[in-house]
This record gives structure tokens, C-alpha cells and sequence, in this order.
């Protein structure tokens, strides 16, 4: 089982930016970041395959948000730009057994215990 820990989430006014990193224990292939809103279930927000060359990304983060990795640190990166309030949540990152990138929650093994982030209006 890989061990997934979440840093770099906080506090930020709306229009500002946040970088949240996702260290695994061990090298892993596809990952993912998905989040969770006060009352909502949890939903996708980027993917990415296992070498860093292909990323998916949710239609309400396109163009904001950006997934990468660095294998060598065996770390994962979401540089969150232009942030809105409706971006608060509790964000998690995941790895899955493939090199497949994937959107789908099921399609995951492990997961960190999630950052908070908060953008005010």
C-alpha cells in the first residue's frame, strides 16, 4: 500500500493561488486529485498518467489548474490559480495500480487524508 501525504493547503482570497503536493512513499503510477465540499461528495478535479506526459482535467478547473509530477521526488503537484470560493474543499490525492490515467473515483487504491483549502470571498 503507498503512503499519500497532502501539504500546501490554507487560506487564500478569491483570484489568488495555492500549490498543494501529494508525497508518496514509493514510485506510483497514475495519480490523481479529486476534492470534497461541506455536504457534497467527493469529485474529480486532474489526473495524470504515470510518466507526466498525459493530464485530464475536470471542465470547472480547466484552464486553472495545473496537475504534474516529479518522479524523481516521487511527489505530485496541483498549482491552483485564479481560485473561487466554490473551489473550498478538502482536497485528496490518490494513486492507482495503472499507468492509465483515469477520472473515476472506484478506479483508485490509495489515498492521503486531504488538505484543506479555503478560498474567501
Amino acid at each position: 500500500q503507498v503512503q499519500l501525504v497532502e501539504s500546501g493547503g490554507g487560506l487564500v482570497q478569491a483570484g489568488g493561488s495555492l500549490r498543494l503536493s501529494c508525497a508518496a512513499s514509493e514510485r506510483t503510477f497514475a495519480m490523481g486529485w479529486f476534492r470534497q465540499a461541506p455536504g457534497k461528495e467527493r469529485e474529480f478535479v486532474a489526473t495524470i498518467n504515470w510518466s507526466g506526459e498525459y493530464t485530464y482535467y475536470a471542465a470547472s478547473v480547466k484552464g486553472r489548474f495545473t496537475i504534474s509530477r516529479d518522479n524523481s521526488k516521487n511527489t505530485m503537484y496541483l498549482q491552483m490559480n485564479s481560485l473561487k470560493p466554490d473551489d473550498t474543499a478538502v482536497y485528496y490525492c490518490a494513486a492507482r495500480s495503472s499507468r492509465v490515467l483515469s477520472w473515476m473515483l472506484h478506479e483508485y487504491d490509495d489515498w492521503g487524508q486531504g488538505t484543506q483549502v479555503t478560498v474567501s470571498s
